[in-house]
């Protein structure tokens, strides 16, 4: 199911990316943990409405992972026990997906931000956290971050999502690129028909809609992921994220406040594609500036704000080179944990000279 997700990913970020990026992921056994299964902590958000929650360690800030579009909390499978070693680190499914409940309002970077707010108060998981988010989540975690400011220590962006890269990247090559993501939307806006009526192994509904096993998961993994992608909730919490992503969820990222203060945010971007068939190499040239030069406008929102090229990497950093983003998180933790000393120093220090 995974690669037919990786499709989406890199075609949600087309003209601005390419479709070369599915055959530079990983394809090796990489993760087998049975805990990507089942569900680890069921949480009631409001009204019997539950949301999937993976919580590793201890320490302060948490370290909150939130997965691309249609992911789930086995993107972080290799990041997540390594960052846990330094502090508390939790992972969840967004409404619909994994193994989440689904949801009756689209799933927007503002509906994803509040069902995020009130996951982590129903766990009683108190803040400060530091906000990682891959793809399309790296739009997400900067919604959350402006609407409670006061929560929001330090950014990691894997790869995220830019809210203009879709009218800027509509702009590079043949003209008709988004009548093309509308045709995209439409055709696999039918998949939550398709699993009304049911999904069947080996029809090509179920080709499009579910896909094929991921190489980097157990056949456990791939099975359990298989389960729930054919379940109308899953169908339906996709498809909405994709109608919302590249308008309603682009505008409202666009509307948040532009510069964090002197919070650590760092942003790491893949490196450059090669050509693909349907491009030229300047429409490549210009797709690889585009993309870097919207990952630097989020870096410098901060004045601790930082972007990174990973060498040997495609849109799942956090795959490809694991390390990185682990010493990304692991960065914006000590941070975030240094900012706070020197707030409690000068607390501690104003508080002397009044009583003096």
């Amino acid at each position: 199911m995974s690669e037919r997700l990786a499709a989406t990913a890199s075609f949600f970020v087309s003209l601005v990316l390419s479709t070369a990026c599915i055959g530079e992921e990983a394809a090796k056994l990489l993760i087998t943990n049975p805990v990507y299964t089942k569900p680890q902590q069921l949480v009631d958000v409001g009204h019997g409405r539950r949301m999937n929650l993976y919580c590793l360690g201890s320490g302060s800030p948490t370290v909150i992972l939130d997965a691309g579009m249609g992911d789930s909390t086995i993107s972080w499978a290799l990041v997540q026990p390594a960052i846990a070693t330094r502090t508390r680190a939790c992972s969840y499914d967004r409404a619909g997906l994994g193994f989440s409940d689904g949801s009756s309002r689209p799933g927007t970077a503002s509906n994803n931000a509040d069902d995020l707010h009130a996951l982590l108060k129903a766990a009683h998981i108190a803040p400060p956290y530091v906000l990682v988010g891959h793809s399309a989540a790296g739009m997400y975690i900067r919604v959350y971050a402006d609407r409670y400011p006061g929560e929001v220590v330090g950014m990691v962006s894997v790869e995220g999502s830019h809210e203009d890269q879709w009218t800027r990247g509509w702009a590079i090559g043949a003209p008709g690129q988004q009548a093309r993501w509308d045709k995209f939307l439409k055709e696999y806006g039918s998949c939550v028909d398709e699993a009304r009526h049911g999904l069947i192994a080996g029809t090509p509904a179920y080709k499009k809609c579910v896909g094929d096993p991921d190489p980097r998961f157990s056949p456990a993994i791939n099975e359990a992921q298989a389960r729930y992608a054919s379940t109308v909730r899953w169908q339906a919490a996709i498809a909405s994220e994709r109608q919302a992503v590249a308008y309603a969820s682009a505008d409202q990222t666009r509307a948040t406040r532009k510069h964090y203060g002197d919070m650590p945010i760092i942003v790491l971007t893949h490196s450059p594609y090669t050509k693909a068939p349907d491009e030229t190499q300047q429409e490549r040239n210009q797709r690889t500036l585009l993309w870097e030069s919207l990952h630097l406008e989020v870096a410098a929102m901060s004045s601790r704000g930082v972007n990174e090229i990973v060498p040997n990497a495609g849109h799942y950093i956090q795959y490809d080179q694991p390390q990185v983003v682990i010493d990304a998180v692991n960065q914006a933790v000590a941070i975030a944990r240094d900012q706070a000393a020197q707030q409690r120093g000068n607390g501690s220090a104003h508080t002397g000279a009044r009583t003096d």
